[in-house]
Parts: C-alpha cells; structure tokens; sequence
C-alpha cells in the first residue's frame, strides 16, 4: 500500500468512507420508496412486536427461526415506538455499516498488491447496489447475519495478525457466537468453521503464542454458554431446540443433491478451464508475443465475470439475466477452494511468519466456503444469496491477492500476474457486477414472489405505516381495513387474521391472542381442525380473512378445508374492498345451523 502523510491518508479514507456511506444509504431508501414485500415485512415487524409486548418466542408461540434480528427490532419498537420508517433506517445503517466493513477487509487482503487501496474501493463499488440491504430492503435475518460475519471477519482479522490483547482476543471468541441466533444453518456453519480454521492456524503458527488462542476460545465459550443460558431462562431450551432444529430442518431443509446441483451446470466447467487457461497465460515470457499473451489472460480470467453484463445485450428476460449474475457464484466457490489449497501449500513450504497474509487468506477462505454452502440449506443458489455479496466480493479479493503475490513453481511453470493485469481484470469484474447488479436490483426478480409490478404507487397515511410504499390497492385497502377494525372491535376481543400479509397488529397496537401470526407452510405448524379447536380454546371472537394477496402463490395449505371448518363457528358480517369479516357465531345460531344441516340431510334423496 502506498504510503501518505497520516493526515493525508486519514482524510482520503474518510472521503471514501462517506462516498461508500451515502450511496449505500441512497439505494436502501430508493427501494424503500418504491416496494414493500408485505409478507416478509409483517413476518418479521409482527413477530418482533409480540416480543415486545412481552410475549416470549418457543414458550408462547411456536417459532422457527433464531431470535437476534427479532429481538433487535422489538428493542427499536421499544425505544422509539411504532414507526415504520425507523425500521428502514435501520436497514440504511447496517447496510452501510457492511458496506465500510467490506471496504476495510478488502484493503487487508490486498495491501500487499499495487494500488491497493484504488483496488479496494474498485472492488467495493458494486456493494452500492449488491449490498446486504439492497436487494431485500426490509428487516430480515439474512442481512442481519451477513453484517454480523463481517464483524467477525474482521475482528478475526486483526486478532490473526498477532495481536497479544486478550480483550480482542476474548470478544473475538464472544462475537463468533453471534450468527448462531441470528440465522441457524449459516451461523453454526459460519462458528464451526470458525473454529476449525482457527485450529489449523495453531497448527501452522510457529511462534507459539498459545495465549491469544487460549483467550479467544475462553470467548467463544463464554459467549455460548451466556446465550444458552439466557434461552433456558426465558423459554426453555427443549422448546428452542424444537422449533429452531427439529421442526426449521423438517420444513425446510432441501435435498443435498439440490444444494449440489449448482455444480452441475454444463457451463460451469467451460468457464472454470478459461479461467485457469487465463492464469496460465499470465507466465511472462521474453518471447515478443508475450504482450498479447497477457493481453489474451487478462481476458481468459475476466470473460466467466463479465457473461452476466454480456448476457443484458443477449437476452430481455429478466429472469435469465438475473440467473446468469447468481451462477457466478459457483465458479468462485470453486476457485475459492483451489485457492484455499495453494495458500495450504504455501503456509507449509515457506512457513511464513512475518507477513501473516497468508493466514489472513486461509482464514477467510476456510470460513466463507463452508459458509455460503451453509446459507444454500435454506433456498439453495437462487434465494439464498441476495444478502451475501459482501462475501462474494471479499473471495473476489482473495483470489486475485493469491494470483498476484502466491509463485506455485511446478517443473518450471511459474505463476504471476504484472501490475497492470491485476488492475484490468479487477475493474472488469467490478464493473461488471454493478452492472448487472443494477439491472437485478432494478427488476427485484429475487422478489418475483410477490406482486411489486401491477397499479399505481401508493403511501400510506397512518402514522405507524409512514415509510411504506408499494404498487397497487393494498396499502389504501388494509387501512379501510384498519378503520373499520377500530370503530366496530373491541381491543381486547381475539382476532385470527388470515393468511398474515399485513402489519395488523403493529398498527393497531392489538394484542396477538393467537399463537400463530402467518399461515404458511414454513411456519406454521397447525392442521385445519387444530386452528379450529385453538380459536375455540382461545376465545377468539373475530376472523378477518385477505381476499387478493401481494404473494403470487396461496400460501394457506388446505385452505378450503379451514375455512370449511371456520365457517361453522363463524358468519361473515362484513365486506371490505379486499378483506371478509366474520364474528364467532352465537351458541344459539350455531346450534341453528346445526339443525338446518340435519335437515338438509334428510332431505336429500336416497
């Protein structure tokens, strides 16, 4: 890295880091203004806002998911009350906070190389539009653990580059437990992995210092055994267990040869061998066609990352184009993996102890591969990878720092690439991806599950929703909804609303009286007679049903057999544009409708 004046060094990295800020922040908002994906928007805000009522997540109400990012916006419910335009700041901080976190990882991995810190903020450019918060721009779990891996990334980091302070060393080891509750297949991949890398680093550290690693792992158990504790005495372990292992991995847990079927794309192995035809090319030779061989590696390596942008001009479909960026990430993962091997190889040979690069490299390598295969358990390649970009681009890094400083001599094949190469294939790879970033952003097809095309843009009037924006009438519709709820129910009568796409509860302010908030196949984990027999148990007095859902597809299973099975202790008593209102029946009219259907059966004919 070139060396400044330290003022002048302080002053260029906080212009970027306000540039990098403002532009993260800017495309987090913009998507704020212009979609909200109800479903996944209430699923989260309605749950964290029981917790913050008081009611406890596995002991209350049934819960699949890790209790971090819920807990977290229950406290900002807490601390400044129903507005859901906080809930989208927060989502603007964090994504900037990933965004600078990023930048500063990637100026490690590449302070070795030339122009290091252009290279960095090259390279961190396509996070303005790929960043944790970019894609889905609402509060959500994936994110969440996405910024908290980076933390961690980057306190292992600084811990790894020989740090002796055994503060860093102990809140290194508490912070790797954080993932765990945040998200559950990538946290305890993220932690194991964690764990097994910092192992091989006390095998491969020849200068012995047991004592950050003692400290680190004091850490690590500190910060597990405090949280597991704290679960036991709020909602019982057995119950966390239940909801978060047993039942999250029965609904949701795919096929491994789902989660490998990305490695099998015909393409794949095309684009593997240019790329590695690319890295051979870069041999420099004293040959006079060595410049156009340079020139032809350069393209070799950049051509696999640069398909996606190619494709904008091949192909309208929205969908193929998208598909085309997301399929860049096994080809990484496996260049990551080769690139992993090589740094083995070159920790044992040269028992490096002066640079700790290579350590840096191992680490990040042996945490992000297992890592983003964790993250393909829940909605393999293409749902699962729209929050971690970040990690995408820090592989990115650490495969061009190898091929920059890394010399792997085999007979006499040597590897390098100059200067001016390492600077062209950097910009092309970034280049491309915002791109192609833009066009996936622009056309939210990893949202194509909800309807966010179809009628006017719309905003919403009450002050709990301020900040919500989407197409169509669903915004002016809910809060007719909302009205007629406040003149006509009592607060404290019980209300089951089907299928849950709406922020009911957080604007009313109402009381959830029953267990479950959102009736799909993930979450919930009732039969149509036991949400019956749970709304008689329950008192529930009112059921509000949606009519035309934002979601594309019914998420209710059974649904004609529940409301079949509603209908019986239930009557419609209103019609709203877009919601059915029924009451709970009297003892005396249901007892009714129970000999009018005895009757109808005697006369049927036989």
């Amino acid at each position: 890295m070139q060396t400044l004046p330290a003022r002048a060094n302080r002053l260029l990295n906080s212009l970027v880091a306000v540039v990098l800020a403002l532009a993260s922040a800017s495309i987090v908002l913009w998507q704020n203004s212009r979609l909200a994906v109800l479903w996944d928007l209430s699923y989260i805000i309605e749950n964290s806002y029981r917790m913050s009522l008081g009611q406890v997540p596995y002991r209350d109400f049934p819960f699949p998911y890790a209790p971090l990012t819920f807990l977290t916006q229950a406290a900002l419910i807490k601390l400044t009350g129903r507005v859901l335009s906080h809930h989208v700041i927060y989502c603007a901080v964090i994504a900037v906070l990933s965004t600078l976190i990023t930048w500063r990882i990637l100026l490690r991995i590449l302070e070795h190389t030339p122009a290091a810190r252009i290279l960095a903020l090259v390279l961190t450019a396509p996070l303005i539009v790929l960043g944790v918060y970019s894609i889905f721009p609402h509060p959500f779990y994936d994110s969440d653990c996405t910024f908290v891996i980076l933390v961690c990334l980057m306190l292992l980091i600084h811990w790894s580059r020989g740090s002796r302070s055994a503060p860093l060393s102990f809140l290194t080891g508490v912070v790797l437990v954080l993932p765990i509750f945040i998200k559950q297949n990538v946290g305890l991949v993220f932690t194991a992995s964690s764990i097994a890398s910092v192992v091989l680093l006390i095998v491969l550290d020849r200068s012995r210092n047991t004592r950050k690693y003692l400290w680190l792992f004091a850490g690590l158990l500190a910060g597990l055994s405090a949280a597991l504790f704290l679960i036991h005495h709020f909602a019982g372990l057995r119950n966390y267990v239940q909801w978060t292992v047993k039942f999250a991995a029965q609904r949701r847990t795919p096929a491994l040869s789902e989660m490998i079927g990305v490695y099998r794309a015909p393409h794949l192995i095309w684009w593997l061998v240019l790329f590695l035809f690319g890295v051979a090319l870069t041999h420099r030779t004293a040959t006079k066609a060595a410049g156009l061989l340079r020139t032809c590696s350069v393209a070799a390596i950049a051509i696999p990352f640069l398909w996606p942008t190619i494709y904008l001009f091949l192909d309208t479909d929205s969908s193929e184009r998208a598909e085309r960026l997301v399929n860049l990430w096994p080809l990484l993962l496996i260049l990551a993996l080769i690139t992993l091997m090589l740094n083995v190889i070159w920790q044992l040979r040269s028992r490096n102890t002066d640079g700790d690069v290579y350590p840096i490299k191992l680490l990040l390598l042996m945490v992000i591969i297992p890592t983003v295969h964790g993250a393909f358990m829940s909605q393999q390649l293409w749902g699962s990878t729209y929050a971690l970009w970040p990690l995408f681009l820090v592989v990115v890094a650490t495969v061009i720092s190898t091929l920059n400083q890394v010399n792997i001599k085999i007979t006499n094949w040597q590897s390098a690439i100059g200067d001016w190469q390492l600077a062209i294939v950097t910009s092309l790879i970034s280049i491309s991806l915002l791109i192609s970033g833009t066009y996936y952003l622009r056309s939210h097809e990893r949202l194509d599950y909800a309807d966010l095309d179809d009628g006017e843009l719309t905003h919403a009037h009450l002050a709990p929703l301020k900040g919500l924006t989407t197409r169509g009438s669903f915004i002016p519709d809910f809060e007719e909804l909302v009205a007629y709820t406040e003149k006509n129910i009592p607060r404290d009568d019980g209300i089951l609303y089907l299928p849950g796409e709406d922020l009911f509860y957080y604007t009313t302010g109402r009381m959830p009286q029953f267990p479950v908030l959102m009736f799909d196949h993930t979450v919930n984990p009732y039969s149509p007679q036991e949400i019956l027999d749970s709304a008689r148990n329950r008192n529930i007095q009112w059921l509000i049903v949606k009519d035309e859902l934002q979601l594309e597809e019914e998420p209710i299973e059974k649904k004609d057999e529940l409301m079949g099975l509603l209908e019986k202790d239930f009557e419609s008593v209103e019609s709203l544009n877009n919601y059915e209102i029924y009451k709970r029946k009297s003892a005396e009219e249901k007892e009714s409708d129970e000999e009018d259907s005895d009757d109808d059966q005697l006369d049927k004919p036989r």
